[in-house]
């Protein structure tokens, strides 16, 4: 088995593990676990005050661009999230990559190590009344200098978003989020959108599908789907499973699972 890969198992075995001890002792009232992955699509939730919320996955890209043919693959893709207020979030990321480039049959080119550290905050500004969906901001920033020399962009990433959630029935829901992102390796702005529809099949199985992209100022934009299928094993503790591909030329295949693991004060 792959070094990266073995070790990536290991953390999800350890993970499902601790979380089984610690729904062990959790209320009966818990208050039902939200998350921010498999899809693109924010919610407007945030974590409650006191908690810790670990969402951690894998996944794998094939993505062409031009001449140049990339496989990416994230052996641990980590956002940590932190209800420090009733009203505040406060979010970590980082991410482990490796890539592969293949321009041609004589090109062969590898990267791998961490990307760039992702900080940033999730404020609720409404929560749903009738027919207007709850709706949050979020900001982050994308440091360069904490990155390894092969995912390190050339400026500090910013980027602001707005995620609205709108409960549709007992069953089915709506999100989506606008924004904008600037920094990293391009210094014009994009513009962000995406648009998920999540269905509950039933306690503890449920399935979303998503439309999202960016609209560069400068050049032809690009759109992307996918869909997926949640599992909550227990109820601080979430399974998922992701795949997709772009509309646009760009990426060919996305495959991604993960965990999620609430963590009480």
């Amino acid at each position: 088995m792959n070094p990266s890969l073995k070790k990536y198992t290991g953390l999800m075995v350890g993970v499902f593990c601790w979380g089984e001890g610690i729904a062990q002792d959790l209320p009966l009232a818990y208050e039902p676990m939200v998350t921010d992955r498999p899809d693109v699509t924010e919610s407007a939730s945030i974590v409650p005050r006191k908690y810790l919320q670990v969402e951690a996955g894998g996944y794998f890209e094939s993505f062409r661009k031009e001449i140049n043919d990339y496989r990416t693959k994230a052996f641990n893709t980590t956002l940590i999230r932190y209800g420090l207020l009733d009203n505040l979030e406060l979010r970590l990321g980082w991410d482990y990559l490796e890539r592969i480039n293949r321009a041609s049959d004589s090109a062969r080119t590898s990267q791998s190590g961490l990307s760039p550290l992702l900080l940033g905050v999730k404020v609720p500004i409404s929560d749903q009344v009738s027919r207007w969906p709850a709706m949050a901001l979020l900001a982050h920033l994308s440091l360069p200098f904490l990155a390894s020399s092969d995912f390190r962009p050339a400026t500090t990433g910013v980027d602001l978003r707005f995620a609205f959630s709108h409960t549709l029935s007992e069953k089915s829901s709506l999100g989506y989020n606008i924004g904008a992102a600037m920094g990293g390796d391009a210094a014009q702005l994009r513009y962000l959108y995406s648009l998920s529809y999540g269905y509950t099949m039933t306690s503890v199985v449920g399935f979303y599908v998503e439309l999202y992209g960016n609209l560069p100022e400068l050049g032809s934009a690009d759109h992307y789907w996918d869909l997926g299928a949640t599992y909550l094993l227990l109820p601080n503790l979430q399974l998922d499973i992701t795949l997709g591909r772009s509309i646009t030329q760009g990426q060919d295949l996305l495959l991604s699972t993960g965990i999620s693991l609430r963590i009480p004060d």
